[in-house]
Parts: C-alpha cells; structure tokens; sequence
C-alpha cells in the first residue's frame, strides 16, 4: 500500500516535472493562522506540504525558521495542534508529512506518534537529527503504521553512508544542498547536482532538494535533476515581512504560484 506522498511522485514523475513542497512551523504566525497559511499554499499550487513541529533548540533550523518556531512556542504550541495542522492540509488532499526534531517524538512515544501521524493521514515524517543506527524502534513504528521514515543527508554524507541512510528512507531522500542551516539564498549550492547524482547510484526513491530555495529561477534550475523542491524559509519570510496576515497570506500564495511555475520548468 502506498502513501499519497508516494502517489504523489509518481503522478508527477508521470507529468516529467518537480514536485513543489512547502515548509510552515505548526502554530505559526498564530495556531489558527497556521491554518490558513495551509490554504494559501493549496491555493498556489504545491504538491505537498511540511508541517514543522517546532522545537526549542533546532541545529538544522536558521535565523528565520527558528523565528518562526519562537512565535509558535510563544503561542503555547502543542503536540496535538501540530497533528491539527496535518489533518488539514491531508483533509484537503494534499499529501503532508511532519519535520520533527527526535526529543518530541521520544516524549510522544514512538509507537504512539507513527499511529498518530497515520490517523491524521499523514504519510510520513522527516527527521534531521537522528541517525538511521539509533532508529530501529522508529523504523519498526513506521512500517507498523504503514508511513515513510525520511532522513536527510547532505553532501559531506559519504557513500558508504549514503547507502546505509537510503535504504532506511521511503518517500523519498531529503537531499541538504548545502552545509550548514536553513535559509532562503541567493544562489543554491552547485553540489546540490553532485549530491542528488549520489544518491541516485544508490537508490531508487525520489529525491527532494531542501535549503535555500526562494525564487522560481533557482526551482527552475533545480527541477532539471530533482525530484522535488522544499521551500520553508522564503514562505515564512514571506509572512515575517509582511505588513498584516492577509498581506503575508497574499504573497505566501503568489510565491507558491511562482515557485508551482519553476518546478515545471516555466
């Protein structure tokens, strides 16, 4: 049985383009804002969607993402509106996984947490920051619950690691284009080739570019050799800089639009 992020590649594997995926912290700018961050993404076309479970010390996270996570705990952001905020983009009928750090999960309870992700129609979860040899509970949780374990690698992952780490993986390979933390930039990283190349000798999955992605030249460029392109830092700017919600709301959606178009190599 396959996930609808499975489905989901394999529909736009199909279409010969990139699938657009966006990032939102759960309870960002405001828990039920969130929400509607959720239908402005919808509203300008993406693939899939993230949903960020944010965490009090995030080592992957950069400056905006982890502003963004402040605003949600200062919201008193729970567990239980990070499966909310899943449940509505999957309701909505776009494949979603969660971004969590290990500590919320362990908290949770691992079994409890692959269930809940699967009763609230997400097909899987990303993790930064625990290695495929700690994971043998949670990969046993997540076959259990039928999801896709997601691990990231980067590109100082050797090969020798690369194989070990993708062969735990489904969904698809969270390929770091660089080293270092997340952030919209200028220019994406010339390895980001070189690493999606590696993976690709050694796994079949698809594989999704995350890390500085803002504009839709850098996802045109981008969907020449990935599957997928995560853009978390240029929406949640999108909405940092604007002047009210509904003006974040607007550019968040006009953004997606934007992006929606380089994926498709327009």
């Amino acid at each position: 049985m396959s996930t609808p992020l499975e489905a989901m590649f394999e529909k736009v594997r199909a279409e010969k383009r990139s699938a657009l995926i966006a990032y939102i912290p759960a309870g960002f700018p405001t828990i039920s804002d969130c929400h509607r961050v959720i239908d402005a993404f919808i509203a300008g076309g993406v693939d899939a969607i993230e949903i960020g479970f944010p965490y009090s010390d995030p080592v992957m996270d950069g400056p905006t993402i982890q502003a963004a996570a402040v605003m949600a705990l200062d919201n008193g952001v729970t567990s239980a509106d990070v499966l909310t905020a899943l449940k509505k983009a999957t309701d909505a009928g776009v494949p979603s996984v969660v971004m969590t750090y290990w500590n919320p999960v362990e908290r949770f309870g691992v079994d409890s947490f692959a269930n809940a992700i699967a009763a609230h129609g997400g097909s899987g979860v990303i993790h930064p920051d625990i290695t495929i040899e700690e994971s043998t509970d949670w990969l046993a949780a997540a076959a259990d619950a039928e999801i896709n374990p997601i691990y990231v690698v980067a590109p100082s992952t050797s090969n020798e690691r690369l194989v070990k780490v993708t062969a735990g993986c489904s969904g698809f390979v969270y390929a770091a284009s660089i080293m270092g933390v997340t952030g919209a930039r200028e220019s994406v990283s010339s390895g980001a080739e070189a690493l999606v190349a590696r993976i690709r000798a050694v796994s079949d999955l698809p594989v999704a570019v995350g890390l500085g992605v803002s504009t839709r030249e850098q996802a045109k460029d981008l969907a020449r050799y990935a599957d997928g392109i995560i853009v978390g830092s240029a929406f949640v700017k999108a909405i940092l800089d604007a002047p009210s919600i509904e003006a974040g709301l607007t550019a968040v959606t006009e953004l997606a639009q934007e992006l929606a178009l380089g994926v498709r190599g327009q």
